[in-house]
């Protein structure tokens, strides 16, 4: 809330200057004092002193009213599902505006630029910026950047120039509109505005790509349009242009971006620094992301660059490495702070932008606002198709025809281009450029905004993937970024996986190391996902940023039962029993699979039907098939387990006879498959064909699949 506290004290500071001027006092014992002049009042029970708190009430009255607009839209039953909320706001807006209009006869509080730019703009951008999809935006750079800086020229130029065409071939008295002037007000309508994009992209729920791409270029395309913007207007008063100017200026427009991306990312490291030492502080922790980020935006702005690439660059840096110093509730402060500052200063712009519509300060014409609809449709269509067919020939996913509609479509214009339009210098045209502007506003936030939902619905773009990503998502995501850095090293090919790839390690060796507490950077990558995973889970879907959740919260789990003395009595014994040779030296356990297709491992235990293994793979199929006569063995899921001790019925072979066939004789085991009539004394049985006993071994666990006994094979 820095810039709305900087906002009051701003407005108290004047209303106080206003209603009492300072006096000189004389002390002859110190330096000149300045006081104020009382005059002597009466002891009084009751009175009203508006004047002392008439600018900090006013505003908080605007933000009550900004509210409750916003809660009474959210309450409207269906009206949601039709009209965009920033359509609403411009209507109450509209209505407080005509309301003070016709109560005091005259024009009511104009956005003005200052207060746009400097308190409202930040912490919408601030916002943006932190919850940022940084994997879609970076894959989308180059697009981005393309449609941002080309597709902004593009449009300027285009409108300008047939602005400019238009009104000096129609009989419509515009004949004295210069191309300067045309031109400056095609570089302000051009400007996509990240404000109105935002507001009405969050509710159609379009996929990651999509959004990306229009959201991202209305981030970026605010260093061109601004950059433009002062080009012409510093155009204007020199008496003439030349080469030179043009290229100053051209040097100007790569300044102002990369400018502001240093500056950005600088108070971003110094965050990360700050916050790796609040350790045992950390209920200031959330205050340096607020007060680091607005300061880039300052001092951005006070070196004349752009501040929106300011604050995004210092809040995508800040959300690497000061997510990771902060604690979990700190996290959550940050988190829904900005969601709070962020939608309150977007109500306060679309209610304002309907209050500064009710104003004497219009000119109409006709010709010039249909023609600067018609370029402004025209244009960007014709842009998008052009600019999207030469990056498609670069991209793996490209950008599909319903796509490119959209986004055509979805160049909405808002707050950015009415306060651009307020600072031009006072010449005859300037009325007509506001009131021209405030109808290009109110058409794309009215006309596209409401109509864009259904368009998406008729052509049945591809929406946004409701469920979040799970753990195995998130793994083969990084098993393919994987895989895909190793092709490019092996085709000597310096992709985007490449270059990502080094950036990780370079970030693993030397910034986490600086930037991050060292309790934090021994945590793996799958440890950091299943962290993340695991607060989504319990935060809802919104956990990361991405917009609002609009399923109702999940229920929280029931509580554990606990178990009855009985029942830990009953599974202690189960256990017990079962698990009392555990720790006993057993015998290496064998499978069908591991033993010669001859050898018998028959063990019977005391008291239970022996388990026996079928004939039909030795060469006696007829006595193994009467030895199992009647014989049923137990299984369980497909597999039947049997610890056998000893046998009664039938031959015992010892670990060594089953290793080692050549020991068995001339008979072998194979002829006493199912013999049941020697080697019975006491269990212990002859060796077959050598009159030799064998001791059989304590304990032999054999298996019996399932299959085998539906075949009859055990």
């Amino acid at each position: 809330m820095l810039p709305l506290l900087c906002c009051l004290l701003q407005a108290a500071l004047a209303v106080s200057s206003e209603q009492r001027p300072p006096v000189p006092y004389s002390n002859t014992s110190g330096p000149p004092l300045t006081t104020t002049h009382r005059e002597p009042r009466r002891p009084w029970v009751f009175s009203v002193d508006y004047h002392h708190v008439q600018a900090p009430f006013e505003i908080g009255l605007w933000i009550m009213l900004a509210s409750l607009a916003k809660l009474g839209f959210h309450w409207s039953g269906r009206v949601p599902a039709v009209v965009p909320e920033s359509c609403l706001l411009i209507m109450v807006g509209l209505l407080v505006g005509g309301v003070i209009y016709s109560v005091r006869h005259e024009a009511p509080p104009l956005l003005s630029a200052e207060a746009f730019f400097l308190y409202l703009l930040p912490p919408i951008v601030l916002d943006a910026g932190y919850f940022l999809p940084i994997r879609l935006f970076f894959e989308n750079l180059g697009t981005i950047l393309w449609y941002a800086v080309l597709g902004t020229l593009w449009n300027a130029l285009g409108i300008g120039l047939s602005l400019y065409g238009v009104c000096q071939a129609g009989p419509w008295g515009l004949g004295d509109l210069s191309v300067l002037q045309s031109l400056l007000f095609g570089s302000l309508i051009a400007a996509v505005d990240p404000v109105a994009v935002l507001s009405v992209f969050e509710e159609i729920h379009v996929n990651e790509q999509l959004h990306i791409l229009v959201f991202g270029e209305s981030l970026l395309n605010d260093a061109v349009t601004v950059v433009l913007y002062k080009l012409f207007e510093s155009f204007l008063r020199l008496p003439s242009v030349s080469g030179a100017d043009v290229a100053a200026g051209v040097c100007q427009l790569l300044l102002v971006g990369l400018g502001g991306l240093c500056v950005g990312l600088a108070f971003g490291l110094m965050a990360a620094l700050t916050t790796r030492c609040t350790a045992r502080v950390q209920v200031i922790a959330p205050l340096f992301v607020f007060l680091y980020s607005y300061l880039s935006y300052l001092t951005s702005e006070m070196f004349r660059l752009s501040g929106i690439v300011a604050i995004v660059t210092c809040a995508v840096t800040m959300k690497q490495y000061v997510e990771a110093n902060v604690s979990q509730k700190s996290h959550t402060t940050i988190k829904y702070f900005l969601k709070m500052w962020s939608s309150v200063s977007e109500t306060l712009i679309f209610i304002f932008l309907g209050v500064s519509t009710i104003q004497d300060a219009h000119m109409w014409s006709w010709a010039f606002v249909s023609f600067t609809l018609f370029f402004c449709l025209f244009w960007r269509a014709l842009g998008v198709l052009f600019l999207t067919a030469l990056v498609n020939r670069l991209r793996r996913n490209p950008v599909t025809f319903k796509d490119q509609f959209i986004i055509a479509y979805g160049g909405l214009r808002g707050a950015i281009c009415f306060s651009l339009v307020f600072l031009i210098d006072d010449f005859p045209k300037k009325r007509l450029f506001i009131t021209t502007t405030i109808v290009v506003i109110l058409f794309t936030v009215f006309v596209q905004g409401m109509t864009i939902k259904p368009l998406v619905e008729l052509l049945e773009v591809k929406r946004r993937k409701k469920a979040p990503p799970t753990v195995s998502e998130e793994i083969h995501i990084r098993l393919l970024d994987h895989l895909l850095v190793g092709i490019e090293d092996i085709t000597a090919q310096w992709g985007q996986n490449y270059w990502k790839d080094r950036f990780e390690q370079f970030n693993k060796k030397y910034l986490r190391r600086y930037l991050i507490r060292a309790d934090k950077q021994a945590q793996s990558s799958i440890v950091q996902v299943y962290q993340r995973l695991e607060k989504r889970d319990i935060l809802g879907p919104d956990a990361e940023g991405l917009g609002e959740s609009t399923e109702p919260p999940r229920e929280a789990a029931p509580p554990s039962q606990h178990l009855r003395p009985e029942e830990v009595e009953s599974f202690r014994k189960l256990l017990s029993r079962n698990l009392h040779s555990i720790s006993r030296k057993q015998t290496q356990t064998y499978s069908r699979h591991t033993l010669h297709p001859d050898v018998t491992t028959d063990r019977d235990l005391p008291g239970r039907p022996a388990l026996r293994r079928h004939c039909s793979l030795g060469t006696d199929r007829q006595g193994g098939s009467e030895g199992h006569a009647g014989r049923q063995p137990q299984t369980a899921r497909g597999l039947t387990r049997s610890l056998t001790e000893g046998s009664s019925e039938g031959p015992a072979v010892g670990p060594r006879s089953l290793l080692n066939p050549s020991e068995w004789g001339a008979s072998g085991p194979q002829g006493h498959c199912g013999d049941t009539s020697e080697g019975k004394a006491r269990g212990t049985p002859n060796l077959p064909g050598t009159g030799t006993q064998v001791r059989p071994p304590p304990k032999i666990l054999s298996f019996c699949l399932e299959n085998e006994q539906r075949g009859g094979s055990c």
